[in-house]
């Protein structure tokens, strides 16, 4: 799937509820279809799998490996609005 020119997710760097940073390459974001992205906390307390932002259901994050993310970043723009 790598060369064949697919996208790659995104992998936001924080939770777009409360500005948690949630890194690539470890466990505990949630995503939409649309990738906005959430931490786990703000699921349980108040999303309950559902996107605030589109409605979608929410899915736990795959991670990337440190070797991947050399190669293919994660995003780092911020998504968080106080």
């Amino acid at each position: 799937c790598r060369g064949s020119g697919s996208l790659m997710l995104a992998m936001r760097p924080d939770c777009e509820s409360c500005g948690k940073d949630l890194p690539a390459e470890q466990a505990g974001a949630l995503i939409c279809s649309f990738e906005c992205t959430f931490c786990e906390s703000c699921n349980s307390d108040k999303l309950h799998d559902i996107c605030p932002n589109c409605g979608g259901i929410l899915k736990t994050r795959p991670t990337r490996s440190a070797e991947l993310l050399a190669k293919y970043p994660a995003f780092t723009e911020r998504k968080y609005r106080c």
